[in-house]
């Protein structure tokens, strides 16, 4: 068990004891910690509590968490769409609707459990959940990811993200019409304090992380636009809250953008495509360059534009 005590402060005045904890801990769901309320787990003040009790500032919260179990991760046969392998990596082509890692819901059909029946031996340095995985993205965004099979080729290609040496470049069809043929987003993006689960535009560095786009309009439709973005940094949902952030959330994103979306089923996620990703290999020092194709679903929905012009 791992004790935790808290000390409820002015901000967090007159907020549900559950949403408060749900910020001190982000690493456990709401739900999960209304149990741990509701079984006795919490203390509030030395006394039981209720997960919508509201708070005084002042306050002392003391609470056991159970330690994490982690499951053993499954090698699964999942068909890979491998760009490029080699003794040190691979580039991988991810489809839309694949989790990067396993996570809550997700033990046995995500990019590590294919990668793992693929190839026995990954990088650890991000752990047993995370093995060979050097950056992620999201679960409806495709394309083209990197992988290592060694320590070594990991720490290096993690030097080059850190450094922003890494070039990616996306492919997106954003909500309404651009007017500037190029542009950016210099923005810190951290959680968002009410929905642990989204991140937004912070104005406080405190809470944030510097995070910059840079877009280019490629074609303009009647109710959206295909741009490409190039990321300088790499924040979670980045494009996503960026492209939302300036009033052109992405089609299909139903997290930052509206809950409705023109072109029906073929906006199955947000339609994102992680289309060019090129680094310095880190064994032999040459310069790779890799490109992945528009997903079918993401093609079908340009034409769909352009017919409509």
């Amino acid at each position: 068990m791992k004790e935790y005590r808290f000390v409820v402060s002015e901000e967090q005045e007159e907020e549900r004891l559950d949403r408060v904890l749900a910020s001190l801990l982000p690493d456990s769901s709401r739900s999960f910690l209304q149990r741990l309320i509701k079984n006795g787990s919490v203390v509030l003040n030395a006394q039981g509590a209720k997960p919508a009790t509201l708070l005084k500032s002042g306050d002392v919260i003391e609470l056991s968490l159970p330690e994490a179990s982690l499951p053993e991760i499954p090698a699964v046969d999942i068909p890979l769409d491998i760009v490029y392998e080699d003794e040190d990596l691979l580039v991988v082509n991810k489809p839309q609707g694949m989790v990067v890692h396993p996570a809550p819901g997700h033990y046995d059909d995500t990019l590590v459990n294919a990668l793992l029946y693929h190839c026995k031996d990954l990088s650890g340095i991000n752990g047993v959940m995370r093995p060979g995985i050097v950056h992620r993205i999201d679960r409806d965004t495709s394309g083209l990811l990197m992988v290592c099979k060694n320590d070594e080729a990991h720490r290096k290609l993690a030097l080059q993200l850190a450094e922003h040496s890494i070039q990616r470049e996306y492919r997106a069809i954003a909500l309404g019409v651009i007017k500037e043929d190029e542009g950016h987003v210099d923005a810190p993006i951290g959680r968002d304090s009410t929905d642990r689960k989204r991140m937004c535009v912070h104005s406080d560095l405190l809470h944030a992380r510097e995070a910059y786009t840079q877009y280019y309009v490629e074609e303009r439709f009647g109710d959206c636009t295909y741009i490409r973005c190039r990321l300088r940094t790499g924040r979670t949902h980045q494009i996503r809250v960026h492209m939302a952030h300036i009033g052109h959330p992405i089609l299909g994103d139903l997290v930052y953008g509206p809950k409705k979306m023109p072109y029906g089923s073929l906006t199955r996620g947000q339609v994102l495509h992680a289309a060019l990703l090129g680094f310095v290999h880190p064994r032999t020092g040459e310069e790779m360059l890799f490109s992945a194709p528009l997903p079918d679903n993401f093609a079908q929905i340009l034409k769909k534009c352009r017919c409509s012009l």
